[in-house]
């Protein structure tokens, strides 16, 4: 393979009302199936130990176990923290353009097995073929886009340079890189931040999900098999307190978190904390939380917005950080839009992440299928249902699609983050006003506006504080390359996954000076 590898392209979709597609698909599904459960061990270095401690199931039938997992425990988080270190060196030792060719040679790896891949993410976090197909498509890119990056990053950065002086700016890897990653996005999400990582010369221990286990393993898996040696990726299942282990071991040099904001602030917590031996600061990169809201103004073209909305707020039912939350729609329009959306859903899909069509699968596991229902429980005695309420089936963590509106201003449906398929609407005056709404928010993460006017698009984007903005469009589905990633404010630290600075987080910068006026000979 040549050392640059020809410009980036995201990796196309599947087209799912293709009939042979679908039936490759449902093939896919039923060979996962006779395979499991999948087995998930601990994985440190060369080093294996498989165990039954854990397991994961299927939200949908929380009867089917998708995979037997051994828990790490604090002595394998000390290993894999050491085994890192020595792999580092090796590792960080390989020039970048042979750590792109592991990188891409994983992106063809999973390329090859992208509808097994999407099968398992089905099975093990209900996620809806279309929406799975994505996830895998959305890993893909990271691996081939960061494995670019590092290539032009380490050529460095261009300084002024004045006769008899020689100035260099390069970047070196940190160190040893935890990545904690979340369920939602199970392959797409770890994959970002391990090859971000790893892209740019430093070891990775990883601490998939407590829901996505053998997500973790495939991506280990794929990893390795594009050459990415044993020593520099070490795999430790469990849950929350192997991470909290990894956080506060000071053989780590920088944490790669995606998760709650509650989470993230403990992370950030226990990373300002110096131990004994810790010769560095900690870089915390982190990805948290959203409340994203989508302005409506009067001129809209209800057509393109209706759709937007609800699949911006349901799909995948809700259980994305970039999700929509709430609609702040003028008063001109507010009713028609209302009755829109309600129409719209009521015949969304409640079913089976396996069946074509489902637009709203399971939630994760019964305590979110429990929060979730307490917000619905909220939004009925404080608001007004427009719809919601639809049977759902009775094995699984389903929950209804809600939609309501005339909520008191101090409702906690409007500034918290329910990660579910509900969806709060606010009559605004202006889109001025919706603006003054937006900006009281502690999240800044993702939010949309539906304008015709470009005068009004210009006013939103500079008054809002969000990491993204979408206009005319749905506020989910960033695309590697096309819309970097991340949020302000609480939403996290701003790094912008899937953008040509996001390297950045995982690398010091050095800088050289060197007088080259002569001095005399060496003798």
């Amino acid at each position: 393979m040549p050392s640059t590898p020809p410009p980036f392209a995201n990796e196309p979709v599947l087209e799912l009302r293709r009939a042979a597609v679908r039936d490759r698909l449902a093939e896919a599904l039923a060979a996962l199936d006779r395979r499991l459960p999948l087995h998930v061990p601990v994985t440190v270095g060369a080093e294996v130990r498989s165990g039954d401690e854990l397991s994961s199931t299927d939200p949908g039938k929380p009867t089917r176990l998708v995979a037997e997992v051994a828990r790490a425990g604090e002595a394998e988080v000390a290993s894999a923290v050491a085994t890192a270190r020595e792999g580092f060196h090796t590792w960080r030792g390989r020039n970048a353009a042979s750590r792109a060719q592991a990188l891409i040679g994983a992106a063809r790896w999973m390329r090859e097995r992208r509808l097994e891949l999407a099968a398992l993410e089905v099975r093990e976090c209900a996620k809806p073929w279309a929406e799975a197909d994505a996830d895998v498509c959305e890993a893909i890119d990271f691996l081939e886009y960061y494995a670019r990056q590092a290539i032009e990053l380490d050529a460095g950065r261009a300084l002024l340079q004045v006769p008899g002086e020689r100035n260099e700016l390069r970047y070196v890897a940190r160190g040893v890189v935890a990545v904690i990653s979340p369920w939602n996005f199970p392959l797409a999400i770890p994959c970002g931040m391990a090859a971000a990582a790893l892209a740019t010369g430093n070891a990775v221990v990883l601490k998939p999900a407590e829901q996505a286990p053998a997500c973790g393993q495939r991506l280990l898996e794929a990893l390795r098999a594009g050459g990415v040696p044993p020593g520099a990726l070490s795999l430790l299942a469990g849950e929350g307190e192997v991470g909290a282990a990894l956080v506060r071991h000071p053989g780590i040099d920088a944490i790669a978190f995606t998760g709650s904001l509650p989470v993230g602030l403990e992370i950030m917590r226990a990373a300002a904390e110096l131990a004994p031996g810790q010769r560095q600061l900690k870089r915390v990169i982190a990805e948290l939380g959203g409340k994203n809201c989508v302005i409506v103004d009067a001129d809209a073209d209800l057509d393109e917005a209706v759709p937007a909305i609800v699949g911006s707020a349901f799909d995948y039912a809700g259980q994305k950080c970039s999700a929509a939350a709430r609609v702040l729609a003028h008063e001109a329009i507010a009713d028609q839009l209302l009755e829109r959306l309600a129409g719209a859903v009521r015949v969304l899909v409640v079913g089976q992440a396996e069946r074509l069509g489902t637009a709203v699968p399971p939630l994760i596991e019964r305590s979110a299928q429990e929060r979730v229902s307490r917000y619905a429980e909220r939004a009925a005695r404080d608001g007004r249902i427009v719809a919601g309420g639809a049977p759902v089936p009775g094995e699984g963590w389903f929950c209804s699609p809600v939609l309501v509106t005339d909520l008191p201003a101090d409702s906690p449906i409007l500034d918290q983050e329910i990660f579910g398929p509900l969806l709060a609407v606010d009559r605004v005056r202006d889109v001025e006003h919706a603006c003054d709404l937006v900006d009281e928010l502690q999240y800044a993460l993702t939010g949309g506006l539906f304008a015709r006017d470009p005068t009004t698009v210009r006013y939103v984007r500079e008054r809002t504080p969000v990491g993204n903005l979408y206009v005319n469009r749905g506020i989910t589905g960033a695309m590697v390359a096309r819309q970097p990633f991340g949020g302000n404010r609480l939403s996290g630290t701003g790094t912008k996954a899937g953008g040509p600075d996001y390297l950045l987080q995982f690398v010091e910068p050095r800088a050289v000076t060197e007088n080259t006026m002569r001095h005399g000979l060496v003798v």
